[in-house]
């Protein structure tokens, strides 16, 4: 695949990046880098196209597109604890914010913008960017690990809620309430993540043996994935497809695993499990 440049700063991306993230429905790809950050459409799949560049801000670890819009949220590890919100076709700041302690990740949909420290999380209004809850029991969670439903009719948060087991908080956006806790894994939690329409949960543990899918928002087992039994792996992403069919896992292995989610009525695919409850 190649690249190709819009107008922004220069540089190529080989030995820069920082960090990089799909937007919403994964039209779009942003980077950060040591000069700035760049955003990239991903219309083709032979090439990137540059939208827009900008090292007005560098050393850029955090950068998330909201859908296809204009707004950009950006951190700089030179500001580790400050929040940068752009219109970037205006190229204007709409606002920032700071807090208490380095932002570890930020999570967008239509309604909600999410930032999680280590021991908070911050959940905003996104159309006026009000503060609405802080989320202050949070057990330690250095990665930043935490999960927003990309469906803003819904808004549900989900983040780590013990630091010896896979508990999972499922939080409601909206209402600013605790849903349930998920008893997911024996072990603690290395990823988690929402399918599109926010009514999918799938989680995996440091041990990487097995993936866990749940309902939402009563969090009844559905599937269960198993990668393996004698080798521990760590998974580092796990994605549903937009229709929800299939579950995509990635690990330190440089392997992809991709499993299909068979409705509930048909045969089970080997490899998966059903909880009667």
């Amino acid at each position: 695949m190649e690249a190709e440049a819009a107008d922004g700063p220069p540089g190529g991306i080989e030995g820069t990046l920082s960090c990089f993230s799909f937007n919403q429905d994964c039209t779009s790809l942003a980077i950060g880098t040591k000069a700035g950050y760049k955003l990239f459409s991903l219309s083709s799949v032979e090439r990137l196209d540059q939208v827009h560049g900008s090292n007005e801000i560098p050393d850029v670890y955090i950068v998330e597109r909201l859908f296809s819009s204009s707004l950009v949220v950006v951190v700089s590890r030179t500001k580790p604890r400050q929040m940068n919100v752009y219109h970037f076709k205006k190229g204007t700041e709409i606002c920032n914010y700071s807090y208490s302690s380095n932002i570890l990740s930020i999570r967008l949909n239509r309604q909600r913008l999410l930032v999680c420290l280590e021991e908070s999380i911050y959940i905003h209004n996104i159309k006026d960017m009000k503060l609405l809850k802080t989320i202050l029991d949070v057990p330690a969670n250095p990665t930043g690990l935490c999960a927003l439903s990309i469906n803003h009719s819904n808004s549900y948060v989900a983040y780590p809620g013990s630091l010896t087991t896979g508990e999972i908080v499922l939080y409601d956006g909206h209402s600013l309430k605790t849903v349930c806790t998920i008893a997911a894994h024996e072990g603690t939690l290395a990823a988690v993540t929402f399918n599109a329409s926010g009514s999918k949960l799938a989680s995996a543990s440091e041990k990487g043996t097995v993936i866990r899918v749940f309902s939402v928002p009563d969090g009844q087992k559905l599937y269960e994935f198993r990668r393996g039994m004698k080798r521990y792996v760590t998974i580092s992403s796990l994605v549903f497809s937009m229709d929800s069919q299939f579950l995509c896992a990635s690990s330190n292995t440089e392997t992809v695993h991709i499993f299909k989610l068979e409705h509930l009525t048909n045969r089970w695919a080997p490899g998966v499990t059903r909880s009667l409850g």
